[in-house]
């Protein structure tokens, strides 16, 4: 029996309603078909995020410890295998994806050690380092053809800035959203051709295993991929492990790393809070996260 753990229960009810709770229903059997059509056996107990289910396996062919990831297909996970296999051609440092099932969305993945995230690293500088150098790797891949783009992305943003923000409460937070679309649309007519991951913060980044040959590596793991500029990037790794006083050092070193105008990171960033600003105003929040408003103010020096 395939235990599917309570969290990504909660999860898939409070995001996808009835259609997550199908899809919770769906994955003992989808797991049992994967295991049979790749010649797995179960290796550990369940793990989950926000939306995946993830079993440890070995492959009964060659004894290799992999992962078994099942996730639902939308706009922001469909482009995942293309993402990994052009990264691994790459050799940018990313989770090797070993097989796919486009029909279900199913991804067979390298094991990486899960025990060991990059947020468990002490000293939260160098963990900034680390993930600079890991994110560099990466945009430094052109992104392949098919993927959506930031381009798409920030149209759709614009159009919905009056009717969304609109629905914030707070005056002080429709102006800041105000603010920061006025820096995006400022670099919205070149918005890159890069491959980016979207969601590099220090818990998608883990220690490679010794047994994959890659002992002393970091990789990036569960990408939301687009093709767009670098500097869209950067605010996962400002707002994880939130310091207001690391925010524009942070943001300093990330831009340095990867070698980005700073000017246009800093566009590209407040985009970010513009994007989960409305997000939250489209939620029913009622006003915007109080650690990307102070993410946004330090930006924007204030």
């Amino acid at each position: 029996m395939i235990d599917v753990p309570d969290e990504l229960i909660a999860n898939q009810a409070a995001f996808n309603g009835d259609a997550g709770l199908a899809f919770v229903a769906a994955l003992p059997g989808l797991a049992e078909r994967c295991l049979e059509r790749w010649g797995l056996r179960p290796d550990g107990p369940s793990m989950s995020g926000m939306c995946a289910l993830v079993l440890p396996v070995v492959r009964e062919a060659d004894g290799r410890p992999a992962a078994l990831k099942l996730q639902t297909v939308d706009e922001e996970t469909a482009g995942e295998p293309v993402a990994l296999r052009a990264w691994t051609d790459a050799g940018a440092g990313a989770v090797e994806l070993l097989g796919h099932d486009p029909e279900t969305g199913a991804m067979l993945l390298e094991r990486l050690d899960e025990r060991r995230p990059l947020s468990g690293e002490a000293d939260v500088r160098e963990a900034v380092a680390v993930l600079g150098a890991v994110l560099a790797r990466l945009v430094a891949v052109p992104a392949p053809p098919g993927l959506r783009t930031l381009g798409d992305v920030v149209g759709r943003m614009l159009a919905a800035l009056p009717e969304k923000a609109a629905l914030l409460a707070d005056a002080a937070d429709r102006r800041l959203l105000a603010d920061c679309a006025a820096a995006v649309r400022e670099v919205a007519g070149e918005p890159g051709d890069r491959l980016l991951h979207w969601d590099l913060h220090y818990d998608n980044v883990l220690a490679g295993r010794a047994d994959a040959g890659r002992a002393g590596e970091w990789i990036a793991l569960d990408p939301k991929p687009l093709a767009g500029d670098p500097g869209f990037e950067l605010f996962p790794a400002l707002d994880n492990l939130f310091d207001a006083d690391e925010v524009v050092w942070r943001f300093d070193a990330l831009t340095e790393a990867l070698g980005l105008d700073r000017e246009r990171a800093r566009a590209w960033t407040l985009g970010r809070v513009l994007q989960n600003g409305l997000w939250a105003a489209g939620g029913g929040e009622g006003r915007i996260s109080p650690d990307h408003a102070e993410t946004a103010r330090r930006l924007l020096g204030r």
